[in-house]
């Protein structure tokens, strides 16, 4: 009904670019197609909403249900930027200082070095198997080897509820790693995309980047800490205040970043106000897993996922992938996936963990999914756009099809896998808590914390 009454007023307004041909509404029926078959897929099959939404939008444009011109085509990306921003604030909402100073080590072993190894042979398979060059083949690697908390959390809170890794609070460490992990992954994947297509000398631009995490983190920090008494504490529109101005600001540090040159700076400021701010608020009595601005992202998150992962799956033309490009992206993929396996239990030594629950940190770390799906398109973006890297358009728009392609098939794989392998390692792998322990309570206690956070 509210779908019918605003696709009239916009029919009277707008005219035939929202009539039945219209691409708007066409735009409109891919989104709500996608959130429908994605709620069927997890009641059937248990698996993320995310990958029934994916191929509705590979069907949708695959079947000539939708088209978009450039005009929607901006939209689309404007929108999966609107994504991007709400996923790095919840990142950043979700972190507990308290559990980063318990945990620090273990939360910068597991947040960074497994994502370094996969990255580094993500661009080394990709430069040999698909002939990318370094500097495409590290931007796919960046991008690549983030883990998704859409897909892992989820499980996780499956298994916590009958006791199974509460015990050592795996969950809250794994969820503290996983947003270390995006936020790195898309601050770098930034960083390399525009020192690949902006302007100006590659000595300024490599300076640019370190640069560009000082600046985004200080930023960032600083608009959370004013967070803190704007709007005034005791306000009655206190909570969709700084619900608006964390929003707002972080689609400001996106855009603006982006339109000055500086778009490895926006990422980080998103994610290090979010902190802040989370930081302060608790202060003032909102614990991280009561806070009510983090539970309307979650909320706005419903409305986006399916824009986000149907967007990325209508830039899908299965006619026009190369199957050597899909065969060779398989082989890259799983190839580092079984590497980042092994780098992370390498890695989980000092953590506290016996050999099993180290396996299980590694297959949990398998899954990939939101961060691929809003960056896969960006450097296809720039291109069709165009903008340039210094190479012959044709390969331009060649390596930028393939990053999309190897991103979406990243999704298709490795999400499914993930979320099966946590559900039939679970209980194989991790202890149940016995309640009795005090520092099991203790433990339970802090995990209790991540309910709502993702």
């Amino acid at each position: 009904m509210f779908f019918l009454l605003s696709w009239g007023i916009l029919y009277a307004e707008l005219g035939e670019s929202v009539g039945l041909n219209g691409e708007l509404l066409g735009m409109t029926i891919l989104v709500i197609s996608a959130y429908l078959v994605g709620w069927l897929w997890l009641k059937i099959t248990t698996l993320p909403a995310l990958i029934g939404m994916l191929v509705t939008g590979i069907l949708f444009q695959n079947l000539n249900i939708i088209h978009m011109t450039d005009t929607y085509r901006k939209l689309n990306q404007d929108l999966r930027k609107v994504a991007l921003v709400i996923i790095l604030t919840r990142a950043g909402l979700g972190l507990d200082a308290a559990i980063l100073r318990k945990h620090y080590v273990a939360v910068l072993q597991l947040g960074l070095l497994p994502w370094l190894v996969e990255c580094i042979a993500i661009s080394v398979t990709s430069h040999f198997l698909l002939g990318l060059p370094w500097i495409w083949g590290f931007l796919l690697g960046s991008m690549i080897a983030s883990v998704s908390p859409a897909v892992v959390v989820p499980c996780l809170f499956r298994l916590r509820d009958v006791g199974y890794g509460v015990s050592k609070g795996i969950p809250t460490l794994l969820l503290a790693a996983a947003a270390i992990d995006d936020s790195i992954s898309v601050a770098i994947f930034a960083i390399i995309l525009n020192a690949m297509f902006a302007p100006g000398s590659v000595t300024f631009n490599i300076i640019k980047g370190p640069l560009s995490i000082i600046v985004g983190v200080v930023c960032g920090g600083l608009w959370g800490a004013m967070l803190a008494i704007i709007p005034e504490k005791g306000d009655v529109y206190m909570v969709p205040l700084r619900f608006l101005a964390l929003f707002l600001g972080g689609l400001f540090s996106l855009f603006i970043s982006s339109l000055v040159g500086w778009s490895g700076a926006g990422p980080l400021a998103i994610v290090s106000s979010g902190f802040v701010a989370a930081l302060y608020w608790e202060k003032q009595g909102w614990p991280v897993n009561k806070n009510p601005v983090s539970n309307i992202f979650r909320i706005l998150w419903i409305f986006f996922e399916p824009i986000l992962f149907a967007f990325t799956g209508a830039q899908i033309t299965i006619s026009a992938l190369d199957p050597e490009v899909i065969k060779m992206g398989a082989i890259c993929l799983i190839s580092c996936l079984v590497l980042r396996v092994i780098a992370t239990f390498l890695v989980s030594f000092g953590c506290g963990l016996n050999k099993k629950e180290k396996l299980f940190i590694g297959v949990t770390w398998l899954a990939k999914a939101t961060v691929q799906a809003a960056l896969g398109p960006a450097a296809l973006d720039l291109v069709n756009s165009g903008q340039t890297s210094g190479i012959l358009p044709s390969d331009e728009e060649k390596h930028s099809k393939a990053l999309l392609a190897v991103s979406v098939l990243s999704v298709i794989i490795s999400a499914p896998l993930g979320a099966i392998l946590i559900a039939i390692t679970g209980p194989r792998l991790l202890t149940k808590g016995d309640g009795n322990d005090s520092k099991n309570l203790e433990d339970g206690d802090i995990g209790q914390r991540i309910d709502t956070q993702l």
